[in-house]
């Protein structure tokens, strides 16, 4: 199996790549980051896509969306392809993160050490309720929402997460926007409406359950 034997990746714009191949980007860097953890140096596509259930030409054909990363009799190198994908998504660099939204989902989120793991950090929460206002919530200071583009400008901020009830999400995701951000993940349930320069991206707890029970009813061996 020939992987190539070129390995330098060449950039291509989010307008030309299918979100769905950057989605499995995401998934190769975890099943990447395992297998050198398991001690593993090397594998190849037909190993990577076993372990997700892709066929080896998917996964060769996504690598070749930027570039060829293989050599000869020996398939990929983890490590080189781990550092070439965190450059494709952007992860080789460290990304201030701020949260807005400190209920039980918010706090939640602030525990999640995955987050630090691919290089994001939570730089600042942010919140209206006075009693959470100047405290720290797992070693995060919370700051009121008003405060938001002095902290965004400060602090670096690009990216944010909204974990706001959903009559407060427009609100927040245009302050945002006024305030410089340019990456939204929205965990509240509503569809922001954002400005074309502000990437963003949905996610719904409820509508992902939605789906797995909509496979599982209509599997061929369900009545």
């Amino acid at each position: 199996m020939d992987e190539s034997k070129e390995k330098s990746p060449q950039t291509s714009t989010e307008s030309t790549v299918p979100r769905a191949v950057v989605s499995r980007l995401s998934l190769y860097l975890r099943e990447l980051q395992q297998l050198v953890h398991e001690g593993n140096a090397t594998t190849n596509s037909t190993q990577l896509g076993t372990l997700l259930g892709f066929t080896d030409a998917q996964v060769r054909k996504d690598l070749a969306n930027f570039g060829q990363f293989g050599y000869p009799g020996i398939g990929y190198r983890c490590e080189e392809l781990i550092a070439a994908i965190k450059k494709i998504l952007g992860t080789d660099r460290s990304w201030p993160v701020a949260m807005v939204g400190l209920g039980n989902l918010g706090r939640a989120l602030l525990r999640y050490r995955g987050f630090q793991e691919q290089g994001f950090q939570i730089a600042a929460a942010f919140d209206v309720d006075v009693e959470k206002i100047g405290s720290t919530v797992e070693g995060i200071e919370v700051f009121h929402l008003d405060q938001l583009a002095e902290v965004v400008t400060v602090k670096g901020i690009r990216l944010a997460i909204v974990a706001v009830p959903g009559a407060a999400a427009q609100t927040v995701a245009d302050s945002l926007v006024a305030a410089g951000v340019e990456g939204v993940l929205n965990f509240a349930p509503v569809t922001l409406a954002l400005p074309d320069h502000v990437s963003r991206v949905g996610v719904d707890l409820a509508i992902e359950l939605e789906q797995l029970s909509f496979a599982v009813v209509n599997r061929p061996e369900n009545p």
